[in-house]
């Protein structure tokens, strides 16, 4: 019995001596750290962004400030939600969803994207939009976030598949209205992020989704045809960027820290 024991208490010094024991016993969590070191890596080599996107990014940031405090609160939840799947899964993804996916969920989904890119933490984060029913992405968002600075190629026809560009080493989004269970967007493991209070109030569970947030916007589309629309949507584009900017600031911290 006492050979067995000296070749048993030989082997468990090997193991302690060259790591191996260790290495073993906390492989889960170093594949968490690494994850989290390769993304840090990634945010201190960001993508760079059109000028115009950048600046006004920043001045988004500024008015961040002034977001009221219940909506705060349902902005950490969302940062707290995108942080710890970045950090478990590598990626993170949310789909905003409003009734026609035609305004407010495509503000969300480009300046989410963009600000998350800002960080430099955009190829961990997918965005997408949907509704409870397709119709086009508005003409009215889309010169909104045009004149914000993003460079929108339109191939035409009754629901046009743009591409929005916010920078030139990034890949551009592809905006158009569908669903928000249409084959285009995951059908699991995302976020779902609601926009306007109708999709809210009708969608109270949405299927595949994890978590599930009601950052709700007014509707610009009631200023359509008046000599309120530009401002108008304008004010909702600048809304949408200093939040979506706000949101991706906690989540960048909170990677970090």
């Amino acid at each position: 019995m006492s050979g067995i024991y000296s070749k048993t208490s030989i082997i468990l010094l090997l193991l302690f001596a060259t790591g191996s024991w260790f290495s073993c016993n906390q492989k889960n969590g170093g594949s968490e750290s690494e994850t989290k070191n390769e993304t840090i890596n990634q945010m201190d080599q960001r993508v760079t962004l059109f000028p115009e996107i950048e600046q006004y990014l920043q001045s988004s940031l500024s008015e961040s400030l002034q977001i009221a405090k219940e909506r705060q609160k349902i902005i950490e939840g969302i940062a707290q939600y995108v942080s710890s799947k970045i950090e478990k899964d590598g990626k993170a993804q949310l789909t905003f969803i409003c009734t026609h996916n035609s305004r407010r969920s495509h503000m969300g989904q480009v300046w989410a994207k963009a600000a998350a890119t800002y960080f430099g933490f955009g190829e961990k984060l997918e965005t997408y939009s949907g509704g409870t029913e397709a119709t086009a992405f508005n003409p009215r968002a889309v010169k909104a976030v045009s004149d914000a600075g993003m460079r929108i190629e339109n191939p035409g026809g009754q629901n046009p598949h743009y591409l929005v560009h916010f920078s030139g080493e990034a890949p551009p989004l592809e905006c158009f209205s569908k669903k928000y269970d249409d084959m285009f967007n995951p059908k699991s493991g995302f976020g779902a992020v609601m926009t306007c209070s109708d999709a809210d109030a009708n969608c109270p569970i949405v299927p595949g989704a994890e978590a599930r947030f009601a950052l709700t916007y007014e509707d610009p589309k009631e200023a359509d045809n008046t000599s309120e629309e530009e401002t108008r949507y304008a004010e909702r584009s600048k809304q949408i960027a200093s939040e979506m900017m706000w949101l991706m600031k906690l989540i960048a911290e909170d990677i970090k820290s």
